[in-house]
C-alpha cells in the first residue's frame, strides 16, 4: 500500500498546480495565445506575434532557430509562470502535423487542454486528430475560439461544428457581442461582465464592464441599441439550448466550455485565464502498467516525455524532461531509473521559462523538471525510488515517409553519427538500419521533418547530409511466436532485403504496399507484426 502524504504544504503544492498543453491545428494562433497567457501572467512585458512567416519580435516559446525563421512551432515547449497564486506549467505543442508525434508524446504529460479554433476556418483536420487522442485519454479540454476580430463563421454555427467534428458537448462561458468588422467586445456568462474592445492598442489590457442585469439601459448606450437587443436574444437562446456549466462533467472529459477571444488583440484571454485557474484540474492520478499512481503518494515517481539536445547551441547538452507524478523530486537526491536498473542523482534539476532555464531544489506533482542526460534517458523511461514500474502509453508510431541518410561530408562521418543518434533519442523522427548492409534509413510523419533534421545536422553537429528515397509503405515491429522455428527462419531468408532495426534493436519489417503485409500475414501466420513499438 502506498503511503499518502499528509503535509499540509505539500498538499497545498499539488491544489496550486496546472499543467495543461495548447493544441490547434498550424495557424489558429496557438503560439499567440501561449504569449499573451504569459503576458497576463506577469511573465513577459511585450508579446512577439508570429506572423505570416516574417518574425517580428520572436515568439518567446519558439527558440530553435529554424521556428524563427519559418515562423512555425517545430517543438514541443515548456512555460512556467505564477498567477493569482496558482502555478502554471504551458506545454505548448507543435500544430504542424510533420510533428504530431511529438504533440502526442506531450499530450501524455498534461491534465487539461486548451484547444484553439480559427473563427474563419472553423475546424481543421490535425484538431481533429489531436482532440480524438484527448478524449481516448479522457483528457479534460476547453475550447477557445479565436480571431474574432476577423470575419468569420457564425458562433452558433461554430460551436455546432464543434459539437459534431470533434464529437464534443458544449457550453460558452464568453460570448462575442459583433464580430469581424462589428466586433464589439465579449460578454462573460462565466463572471457575468462585458469586456469592450476598442481594438487600436494592442498591448494595453482592457478594462470590464460589470452587467448583473442585461435589461439595464445603460447597455444599450454603450453597444447601441440593435447589438443589444441581439446580445440578449442571443444570450436567452444560450439559456435554452446549452446545457448548464458543470465542474465535475468538465473533469470527467463531458462537458467542453467554450471561450471567444482574439488572442492578437490580448480579448478574451484574461477570461479564459481567470475560469481556468478555478476549474481545471490540478496533478491527476496517472496509470503505470502495474497500478494507477495518485500524486499525494509520499514517493517520487516521473516519467520522461520529451528529449530536446542542444537547448544551448554552445554547450552540447541534452535535456530529458521529466513530468512529476507523484512525490517531491529533490536535487542531488538518487532516483532509481527503471530501465537502466541502477541509481542517478541530479545536481542541476532545471525549471523552465522558454529558453531561460533556473535551477530548482523542490518540484512537486504536476511540475516539469529539466535533467541534463548524457545518454541515460529514452523518451518514456521512469524515475522512481526504487518502485519498479513504467508509465503508459508512449509508444511510437509507424512513420509515413522513409528515406536512406548519406553522409555528404566524408571527413565528418562521426559527427553524422553523434547528430543522428541525438536527434533520434529526441524522438524527431525513427532510425532503422538495414540488416543486409547497415544502411541507415530515416523514417518520419511527415515531410518537413526532413529538412529540420538536415538543418539541425549542419547548424548543430556541423555535419552535412543528403537523402534518398526509399520505397517503402509501412514499418511493421515484428514479433515471432516461435524465433527457433523454421517458419520463422523462413521469413527472415525470404524477407531479408526488407528487415532492418529500430533504434531499440528491435526487429521492423520495412513493407512497400498493404498487400505485400496482408500475403506475409498469410503465409506466415506465426510471425505477428505491429504497427505500434510499444516501448519496452
Amino acid at each position: 500500500m502506498q503511503t499518502i502524504y499528509t503535509n499540509m504544504g505539500f498538499l497545498e503544492e499539488i491544489q496550486r498546480r496546472r499543467t495543461f498543453g495548447i493544441i490547434s491545428h498550424p495557424d489558429a494562433g496557438k503560439t499567440t495565445l501561449t504569449e499573451k497567457l504569459l503576458l497576463f501572467g506577469g511573465a513577459i512585458q511585450e508579446a512577439g506575434a508570429v506572423k505570416n512567416n516574417k518574425i517580428k519580435k520572436g515568439a518567446t516559446s519558439d527558440f530553435m532557430e529554424i521556428e524563427r525563421q519559418r515562423g512555425i512551432s517545430v517543438s514541443t515547449s515548456v512555460l512556467a509562470f505564477n498567477y493569482k497564486d496558482i502555478k502554471i506549467n504551458i506545454l505548448d505543442t507543435p500544430g504542424h502535423k510533420d510533428f504530431a508525434e511529438d504533440t502526442f508524446r506531450t499530450l501524455t504529460a498534461v491534465d487539461s487542454v486548451i484547444v484553439v479554433i480559427d473563427v474563419a476556418k472553423g475546424v481543421e483536420e490535425q484538431t481533429e486528430k489531436l482532440v480524438a487522442v484527448c478524449r481516448m485519454r479522457k483528457i479534460p479540454i476547453i475550447v477557445f475560439i479565436n480571431k474574432l476580430d476577423r470575419e468569420g463563421k457564425d458562433a452558433f454555427d461554430l460551436m455546432d461544428e464543434v459539437e459534431q467534428k470533434l464529437g464534443l458537448t458544449v457550453t460558452p462561458l464568453s460570448f462575442p457581442i459583433g464580430m469581424g468588422y462589428d466586433f464589439q467586445g465579449i460578454y462573460n456568462l462565466w463572471e457575468q461582465n462585458i469586456n469592450l474592445f476598442s481594438g487600436d492598442n494592442r498591448k494595453n489590457i482592457e478594462e470590464t464592464i460589470a452587467f448583473s442585469d442585461l435589461q439595464n439601459p445603460e447597455l444599450e448606450k454603450i453597444i447601441g441599441q440593435k447589438p443589444a437587443d441581439r446580445l440578449r436574444e442571443e444570450l436567452e437562446l444560450i439559456d435554452e439550448v446549452y446545457p448548464k456549466f458543470d465542474r465535475q462533467d468538465y473533469l470527467d472529459g463531458k462537458l467542453q466550455p467554450v471561450f471567444f477571444g482574439s488572442a492578437l488583440n490580448n480579448f478574451g484571454v484574461r477570461e479564459l485565464l481567470d475560469c481556468f485557474v478555478q476549474i481545471a484540474p490540478s496533478p491527476r492520478p496517472k496509470d503505470s502498467e502495474t497500478r494507477l499512481v495518485d500524486p499525494k503518494e509520499e514517493k517520487m515517481t516521473g516519467f520522461v516525455f520529451k528529449i530536446h539536445a542542444n537547448m544551448d547551441p554552445k554547450h552540447r547538452d541534452r535535456l530529458a524532461f521529466i513530468k512529476i507524478v507523484s512525490g517531491t523530486f529533490e536535487r542531488n537526491k538518487p532516483y532509481y531509473h527503471v530501465r537502466q536498473k541502477k541509481n542517478l542523482k541530479f545536481s542541476s534539476p532545471n525549471a523552465f521559462f522558454a529558453e531561460k532555464k533556473e535551477i530548482v531544489d523542490i518540484s512537486y506533482p504536476g511540475d516539469i523538471v529539466g535533467l541534463h542526460d548524457t545518454g541515460n534517458f529514452k523518451i518514456g523511461d521512469t524515475l522512481t525510488e526504487g518502485e519498479i514500474m513504467s508509465f503508459k502509453g508512449i509508444p511510437s508510431f509507424s512513420p509515413e515517409h522513409f528515406r536512406y541518410i548519406n553522409n555528404a561530408d566524408p571527413m565528418k562521418a562521426k559527427q553524422l553519427d553523434k547528430g543522428i543518434d541525438q536527434l533520434m533519442d529526441e524522438g524527431v523522427a525513427q532510425l532503422f538500419t538495414l540488416e543486409m548492409n547497415n544502411r541507415k534509413i530515416i523514417g518520419t510523419v511527415g515531410a518537413l521533418q526532413y529538412e529540420v533534421i538536415q538543418y539541425r545536422l549542419e547548424h548543430e553537429y556541423g555535419a552535412k547530409c543528403t537523402y534518398e528515397n526509399f520505397p517503402v509503405h509501412k514499418a511493421c515491429w515484428v514479433k515471432p511466436n516461435d524465433p527457433k522455428s523454421e517458419e520463422f527462419k523462413e521469413f527472415r531468408r525470404i524477407k531479408q532485403k526488407f528487415l532492418a532495426h529500430d533504434k531499440y534493436g528491435q526487429l521492423v519489417f520495412l513493407a512497400d504496399s498493404d498487400f505485400t503485409i496482408q500475403m506475409t500475414q498469410n503465409k506466415y501466420p506465426n510471425v505477428k507484426l505491429f504497427f505500434t513499438s510499444e516501448f519496452e
